[in-house]
């Protein structure tokens, strides 16, 4: 089976939820590098800490980034120098609620998701092969947007495209993207508890596998597409059976 032996791998996002997932899982997978990133320092250096003291070999490191600056991301990305993985999954807090939102205020809603990871994509010191690869993240909202999530499903539809534009831009860089579903990640915490527990709940109840996942379970597959140097301008529906759900 594929490691990740003696590759650096950068992920942006990586402090907390999928992203730190993806870190870990790394790891296990005897990357000779991690790399996470976030906007916030004090996140940065206890996700690091945490990280290294699992000891599970491999360096880890961390940086800040403002993942809604141009400048800033492409200072990161070029500052850590060649890398094998990219691997985006920073996110602002979901804009729900249309026709009942702010549309300037939720425009933002593609600095960080749209234009920081592309960004990234277009400034990342990436080996030219096929063993490297940039993996994004969208959503299930993409393919079954529920009421009120238009925005984000717009968000969603237009990073799921990119990456597919991307992937032949960028060969033979592989270029995919992960959709998850429903993740118990922070991204929920802009709701109150009630009402994460509530869709949590209804999710639990209407989702094939019966359950909401967990952020490990959606790392494994940033994983495979690290691993398979076969794949590129695809998406990943992790999604429990989210789609097929009525």
């Amino acid at each position: 089976m594929a490691t990740l032996a003696g590759k650096t791998i950068l992920i942006v996002g990586g402090t907390s939820g999928i992203g730190y997932g993806v870190a870990e899982a790394s790891l296990k997978s005897q990357a000779e590098h991690v790399i996470i990133a976030s906007s916030s320092a004090a996140k940065v250096e206890a996700a690091v800490s945490k990280l290294q003291a699992l000891k599970l070999g491999g360096k880890v490191s961390g940086k800040t980034v403002d993942a809604k600056s141009t400048e800033s991301v492409r200072a990161l990305v070029e500052g850590v120098g060649e890398i094998d993985h990219l691997i985006w999954t920073s996110g602002d807090a979901l804009k729900m609620g249309f026709p009942d939102v702010d549309i300037d205020q939720s425009k933002g809603l593609f600095d960080v998701r749209f234009w920081g990871a592309v960004t990234a994509a277009k400034y990342a010191k990436l080996k030219k092969s096929a063993s490297s690869s940039i993996t994004l993240t969208h959503g299930s909202v993409n393919i079954k947007p529920a009421k009120g999530w238009s925005l984000v499903a717009g968000m969603a539809g237009a990073v799921d495209s990119v990456s597919r534009g991307l992937a032949v831009d960028l060969a033979p860089i592989r270029v995919n993207a992960v959709s998850p579903g429903y993740v118990i990640t922070e991204l929920w915490d802009g709701l109150s508890e009630e009402q994460k527990q509530t869709i949590f709940k209804q999710a639990s109840e209407t989702l094939l596998v019966q359950h909401v996942a967990l952020p490990h379970e959606v790392a494994e597959a940033y994983m495979f597409l690290m691993k398979c140097d076969f794949i590129t301008g695809k998406t990943i529906e992790v999604d429990g059976g989210h789609a097929l759900t009525g």
